[in-house]
């Protein structure tokens, strides 16, 4: 079964084919560079989490199905044969038929109630499923641009592996030349061995990367996947949003705080529901029945068929005061409902408060490292070409290049960090749909 992202808005959650048709088959990833609604898209298609979610949602669905009984009739058939037994003899086989049929017709409103109890705890659990969804979708997105950052963070490493490289060739030229001493050769070869070393940390890293999304994907982590770099333009008005508007909204679309309202709204009906189970319920009754003796049985002679219609009231007086217990545990279960959804609403705001300032600091973090990073590059420019004609030493060569290896990871982790971050902002307001279906990586 594929899932799709329109699931995440709940109200009518649908079965939708993901990208790629036969994505709950295959064992292999697809050979093709895959953008992040692909990757999504395969991964809710997989992921088992989603589909119990899915799968707990229907039964919820099926159980507010079966509240809409009471609203319709009951019918009974039933049916006998017996063969008698009297002085030691077996008499003849008689036999029977019989139909029944009840519909309750005023109880004060209670079958509403357990009605509106059902269809309450049926959209619980689909925002529940929403948020699982949400939640999933979220790690994918972390596990993606991770992987991005890790192939970031390899190019950079095995760039700066290169600038080493050229350093202690360098060296070495103007060692033979007689122009510097035998310890800028030294240090350009600790140099050049320490920035292999962090090309085979940035590919050991760029493996688990890896492993880490296929296994979201649920995929074997030994295979191999390619995805594209999706760019994105920050500061659009989506993002410019005030903290009030984000809070106003979250009350609109994020799921748990849907879902608590959902099981107040059910707990409030099922405390109405064990009230009402203590007032009176009419209900019509009809049957009818067929019977076939033999003329030597006792009764022989009586109409073959016979029925009645009635009418019947009923109303508990006493059951041991359960029903008094019942009353009261509805009504407490009714108050901690309110509490939780006050909590959530706390926690919510919290979470929406922290992820905008998140994002926010984020934005001015990826401009600072931008800045870090180009200046850091021209420095190492001008060093080396300093270094090269005698006016800067290998010590100062080295020092560039290691402020210029720090400003390229800065700049990698704040790149990739502002798109997570971003996407929690979105995560925390319960709109992560939106950024994807528009093709922006919210």
């Amino acid at each position: 079964m594929k899932y799709s992202l329109l699931l995440l808005m709940f109200l009518s959650p649908v079965v939708a084919h993901a990208a790629i048709d036969d994505c709950m088959t295959r064992t292999s990833v697809p050979d093709e560079k895959l953008n992040l609604k692909q990757i999504v898209d395969l991964g809710l298609c997989r992921n088992p989490q989603t589909a119990a979610a899915f799968l707990s949602y229907e039964s919820a669905r099926m159980s507010k199905n079966a509240g809409y009984a009471d609203y319709l009739p009951s019918l009974n058939l039933g049916a006998n044969a017996s063969l008698p037994y009297r002085n030691e003899q077996w008499g003849d086989w008689s036999y029977g038929a019989s139909l029944s049929a009840s519909y309750l017709i005023f109880d004060f409103g209670k079958r509403l109630s357990d009605l509106n109890q059902t269809i309450s705890a049926w959209r619980a659990s689909g925002f529940d499923y929403d948020e699982s969804v949400q939640n999933y979708v979220y790690s994918v997105i972390g596990s993606y641009y991770s992987l991005l950052k890790a192939q970031a963070d390899v190019k950079s490493a095995e760039m700066m592996y290169k600038v080493a490289k050229t350093a202690h060739e360098t060296a070495q030229k103007k060692f033979k030349a007689g122009v510097v001493a035998k310890a800028d050769v030294l240090r350009a070869d600790t140099t050049l061995a320490s920035r292999n070393l962090e090309v085979e940390r940035t590919k050991n890293n760029l493996k688990i990367a890896k492993g880490t999304l296929l296994s979201k994907l649920s995929f074997p982590t030994d295979q191999d996947i390619q995805i594209q770099d999706l760019p994105a333009e920050f500061g659009t008005p989506k993002e410019t949003k005030t903290l009030d508007e984000l809070f106003e909204q979250a009350q609109k679309t994020r799921p748990d705080i849907l879902r608590a309202t959902a099981n107040k709204d059910s707990a409030w009906h099922r405390r109405n529901s064990m009230l009402l189970s203590n007032l009176p319920s009419i209900s019509a009754s009809a049957s009818v029945s067929w019977n076939d003796n033999p003329s030597e049985t006792f009764g022989a002679g009586q109409d073959n068929i016979s029925g009645s219609i009635g009418i019947r009231a009923s109303m508990p007086l006493f059951a041991g005061f359960a029903n008094m217990y019942n009353a009261r545990a509805a009504q407490y279960n009714y108050e901690r409902a309110i509490e939780q959804e006050k909590s959530i609403n706390d926690s919510a705001n919290l979470d929406i408060f922290t992820a905008y300032h998140n994002y926010k600091t984020a934005l001015n973090v990826l401009t600072q490292t931008e800045t870090l990073l180009k200046s850091a590059t021209e420095s190492e420019k001008v060093t080396a070409g300093m270094y090269k004609v005698g006016r800067a030493t290998m010590l100062d060569w080295q020092t560039a290049q290691s402020e210029l290896v720090d400003a390229e990871k800065q700049n990698n982790a704040a790149k990739y960090d502002l798109f997570t971050k971003r996407a929690a902002v979105a995560l925390a307001v319960g709109e992560l749909k939106v950024g994807l279906n528009d093709g922006e990586n919210k």
